[in-house]
This record gives structure tokens, C-alpha cells and sequence, in this order.
């Protein structure tokens, strides 16, 4: 019989299933950021511990030589923000979601152009000829630009030029064990080869499904930051099912999806921060209580890390030495300490002893994954 409401409990297996997170799988980390369309990236980091929670066979070393092998890059991507993607999906994806950037060139209170009435065209031909050159950071890249453009802002021209020449942060940044300061250059340069002329959403609204899937209208538009994509499903719709939540919105899928049990069993699972699987949906109750929620978010525009028990969101983690907190890849470039490196655990409530212990065991295995060095797991 065809299903017509899915229950929360429903749509939240069938995230998991669709973002790795119900079985670590046997795919490489390329094919993994790839069905994933990609990781949300502004912290250098993250992607590592998000691809070694879903990947049965992953070490840093999989995508630290894919970004050094420029099979993966990190830029900005859906939502304005930095994300790691496959290079064929940068080259594809970057022009699909140029409105965002279009739409924030002058707008934005921060950066943006403001009332500078800059030739936008020449700045970016300026730019381009300037990391031909060698990758800038954002500082170098304004004052380059400035010695050009006299009496203009150096910091929003560098923006300026970041949002329209479609800009890939290039290593050291991003290599795990290692810092960099976060320099660039245009994809085209970087890959050697042009950006895609489809500017149509369709093809990345039917990924987004297959990834995040079942999902509303609101939900693919709060992914990608785009506007005005109720007529883009409209036109996909008799390709897709029509389903509702229990709050009876329309959800729209993929015929072939996959959409589990709602008993399915769903293993403990540590999230890193940034994950999408948390970001990705305007109405989020599959996989992280309102209440919850607003414990993620910090002023200044962190998004902690998570784990999951039952398949939703129920704590948090970070990883501290000394009681002061530590990235991941720091911690894998440290040497060895007589302070051992902690994975603390904060649950938002009570855990059953049996859901305790499993949690417990993943969280060492993640230490395992960190570093090789004396660490240990506690609860807060």
C-alpha cells in the first residue's frame, strides 16, 4: 500500500540511511562526498571525522591526498558558506548557486560593495591576473586589489572578488595534522579546466533528495540558499513521489529512494561540527528537537559537534587537554603528552545503560581515529 504520511520517527531513518550514517560503507571518500553533495567546510577539519563516521575503511590520509591531488577542493558553495566537494562538482555546482553570491555583492552589511560603484567586471579580471600568479590570502588579495582600484575598500573588494571569480581555498589549509592560512585562487586555475554553463537547479534539487531526502520545498531552499525553487520541483514533480509529514506538508522524493522502517536500528554516531545531516532541513525535528537545537548554535556562529542515540541528536562532544578544547587535526599533530587528550560527552538528558555503553565505544574509537597517543572518553 502507498505510503502517504511519514512519521518523524520515519523520516529520520531514512536520513540516516541516505547520509551513511546507519552503516559505515565501503565507498571511497570521493564517491562518499559525492552522494553527499558535498560537506559543509569553514572549519578545516570537520570533513575528516564526518567521512571517518560514515566510511568503514577511512584515514586522514584519503582526502588529505585527494585535496593536495586536487580531486577534492574546498569552496564556497550552498548557503554562502565553504564547503568540500568533488573538483567536478565545484566546476558544476559553483554556477548553479552564483544568485547567492549575486544577491550578496552588495548587500552584505559586512563586506559587500555597498555604494562603491567599482567596474565589477575589472575587478574580476584584476583578480584573476593576480592569482594566476600564486594563491593570496584574503588580506593580500585587498591590498592587491586596492593598489588598482585606489580609495576602495581592501576587504570588500577581496569578498567582492571571492563571490564572483568562484575562489577554491588551496593547501596546506585543510591538511589534517597540518595549519595553514587559508590562500586562493579561481577553480578554473586551480583545476584547469572551465566552470559548467548549467545554471538550472534541477539536477542538484534531485541529489538533494537522494541525500536528504524526503523533503519540502522550505527544506531544499534552506540547503541550498536559493530562492523561488517551488516552480523547479513543480516542474520535477511527475518524475517524483508526493508524500506528507505528520504536520501535513508536502514531501517530495525520489521513486527509488531508500525509506526504511521506522524500528530500524540506528548505531551511536558522532557528528562533527558543521555536519549538514543538522543544517540541511528548515523544519529539523527528524533529527534534532527544537529545544536541542538551540544549544548548537553559539553567538559567533559555531555549529557544535553532535552525537546521535536513536538515531536524533542527543548531546553534544569536544575534545579537550588540560580542560581546554582541541581541534581534531591539532590533536593528531600533537606529540605525545603526560596530559591525555579527552573526548568529553555532554547528554542533553539521561541515557539508558545499554545506549551508554555503545555511545562510550564510539567515542574511543573515534580517539583511536584521532591519535595514537593516551586519551580517554568521559561524561559530562
Amino acid at each position: 500500500m502507498e505510503i502517504t504520511t511519514l512519521s518523524v520517527r520515519r523520516l529520520n531513518r531514512a536520513l540516516l540511511e541516505r547520509q551513511l550514517l546507519a552503516r559505515r560503507h565501503s565507498i571511497s571518500a570521493e564517491a562518499a562526498i559525492t552522494h553527499l553533495v558535498g560537506m559543509q567546510a569553514q572549519a578545516p577539519h570537520p570533513p575528516y571525522v564526518g567521512l571517518w563516521t560514515r566510511l568503514a575503511e577511512f584515514g586522514p590520509a584519503d582526502l588529505a591526498d585527494a585535496l593536495t591531488d586536487r580531486r577534492v577542493v574546498r569552496i564556497g558553495l550552498m548557503r554562502g558558506t565553504v564547503h568540500l566537494v568533488t573538483a567536478a562538482d565545484c566546476l558544476a555546482l559553483r554556477p548553479v548557486v552564483q544568485p547567492i553570491y549575486d544577491a550578496d555583492l552588495y548587500r552584505n552589511s559586512t563586506h559587500g560593495l555597498g555604494e562603491s560603484t567599482v567596474d565589477v567586471g575589472k575587478l574580476v579580471a584584476a583578480g584573476r591576473e593576480l592569482l594566476v600568479e600564486r594563491a593570496l590570502t584574503a588580506k593580500e588579495l585587498g591590498l592587491a586589489l586596492a593598489e588598482r582600484f585606489p580609495g576602495e575598500n581592501p576587504g570588500a573588494l577581496a569578498h567582492a572578488l571571492r563571490g564572483q571569480a568562484a575562489l577554491v581555498q588551496v593547501p596546506p589549509r585543510a591538511l589534517w595534522g597540518r595549519s595553514g592560512q587559508s590562500a586562493c585562487t579561481t577553480a578554473e586555475h586551480w583545476l584547469g579546466r572551465p566552470l559548467g554553463t548549467d545554471t538550472a537547479p534541477d539536477a542538484m534539487v534531485l541529489r538533494y533528495l537522494a541525500a536528504f531526502g524526503p523533503a519540502t520545498v522550505a527544506d531544499v531552499q534552506a540547503w541550498s540558499g536559493l530562492g523561488r525553487l517551488r516552480e523547479v520541483v513543480e516542474r520535477l514533480r511527475p518524475n517524483l513521489v508526493v508524500r506528507r509529514d505528520e504536520a501535513g506538508r508536502e514531501l517530495y522524493d525520489l521513486p527509488d529512494a531508500p525509506l526504511p522502517a521506522e524500528d530500524t536500528p540506528a548505531p551511536p554516531r558522532l557528528l562533527p561540527e558543521f555536519d549538514n545531516v543538522s543544517l540541511s532541513h528548515a523544519e529539523r525535528s527528524r533529527i534534532i528537537g527544537e529545544s536541542d537545537r538551540k544549544r548548537l548554535f553559539t553567538v559567533n556562529g559555531i555549529v557544535r559537534a553532535t552525537f546521535l542515540v536513536d538515531g536524533f541528536v542527543a548531546g553534544m562532544w569536544r575534545l579537550t587537554r588540560g580542560g581546554k578544547p582541541v581541534t581534531a587535526g591539532s590533536a593528531a599533530a600533537g606529540a605525545a603528552s603526560a596530559t591525555p587528550l579527552v573526548l568529553e560527552l555532554q547528554p542533553f538528558r539521561p541515557i539508558d545503560a545499554p545506549s551508554r555503553e555503545a555511545l562510550e565505544a564510539e567515542a574511543a574509537r573515534l580517539l583511536a581515529f584521532v591519535t595514537p597517543h593516551p586519551s580517554e572518553v568521559r561524561f559530562g
